[in-house]
């Protein structure tokens, strides 16, 4: 008793009117969200009828672990055997570089330039050509400074792996576009 009395003297209202407040608001932004045609990130759609897809990429690819990262838990299913696809995206070619983007005065590189270039397609189980080969170059800056050299590396080594689920999640937008 002592506790809702109290409850209700700091607010105002009894708890059980809060509560109910809460859950009008709550109800109202999930239907209002629900209006609006959001989705959650990752949600991919791709026709049934393309289901499986075979992601064919040279071994170790990051943007094939990514995509099948991307379309865990989505409707949209992946196979092994490249017979049982009704699509195959194919990876044609990934790399990564660096160009020097600034220097000291005394020639000390001071940013880099990371760039990293995906090459892809998909066509369907006869050859036909769903999606036209298209290339994708991804670039971003990259700080040098003399201090925390070692820190330097692995720092570079997470942009190209943030490039790589960028890379994925941009080839399935464009596969959603061209597709459906």
């Amino acid at each position: 008793m002592f506790s809702r009395r109290f409850e209700t003297a700091r607010s105002g209202r009894p708890v059980s009117a809060r509560v109910g407040t809460w859950l009008l608001v709550s109800l109202l932004v999930a239907v209002l969200v629900s209006g609006c045609g959001f989705q959650l990130r990752g949600e991919v759609e791709i026709p049934q009828d393309l289901t499986p897809i075979y992601v064919d990429s040279s071994p170790g690819s990051p943007v094939r672990s990514a995509i099948r990262d991307l379309l865990t838990g989505s409707q949209v299913h992946l196979t092994e055997n490249p017979a049982e696809a009704n699509l195959r995206l194919r990876i044609l070619s990934e790399g990564r570089s660096s160009r020097v983007a600034a220097v000291n005065a005394n020639g000390k590189t001071l940013a880099y330039e990371l760039h990293y270039v995906v090459r892809f397609d998909a066509v369907s189980p006869d050859g036909a050509q769903k999606v036209p080969t298209q290339t994708m170059d991804l670039v971003r800056n990259f700080d040098n400074p003399d201090v925390e050299v070692l820190g330097k590396q692995l720092e570079e080594d997470l942009i190209y792996e943030d490039f790589a689920t960028d890379a994925a999640d941009r080839i399935l937008m464009r596969l959603r576009a061209v597709l459906n």
